[in-house]
């Protein structure tokens, strides 16, 4: 069973990050990151990074629940593809998204919350939550 813990880190360890861009949306981070595979491949890694808080008071617990899909060259096109008709279906169900009329949800009742929010949408970034479970 060791042998498997240090081959997997092994593994993990010499993926090296040539880029990286984080997406804020709300509680959550959206991290994608073009890493180097030892045959000199790149990926692209996304991460999705969740806040949550257990407990209240002094025995409030922060922990950030992770969950990561790895994305090959070879699988871009179909992906894009895919991530496409999803978004056009998405559009043509429920109209484009009009960042002006914006619901917030109970957990973003926050005034700066929501002011950076909306400060974030004036810049033209894509903002896509992806649901992984």
């Amino acid at each position: 069973m060791e042998d498997l813990k240090m081959n997997n880190d092994a593994v993990f360890n010499d993926k090296e990050i040539i880029f990286s861009k984080a997406i804020k949306a709300g509680k959550r981070i959206y991290y994608l990151d073009v890493k180097r595979n030892r045959k000199d491949e790149l990926f692209l890694a996304i991460t999705e990074s969740k806040k949550t808080v257990t407990g209240e008071g002094e025995n409030a617990r922060v922990s950030f629940e992770k969950h990561k899909i790895f994305l090959y060259k070879e699988d871009f096109e179909k992906f894009s593809q895919g991530f496409q008709e999803a978004l056009s279906y998405i559009e043509e169900k429920q109209g484009k998204h009009d960042p002006l009329s914006m619901n917030y949800n109970s957990e973003s009742t926050d005034e700066s919350e929501k002011l950076m929010v909306e400060s974030e949408l004036g810049n033209n970034e894509i903002k896509i939550d992806i649901d992984f479970e």
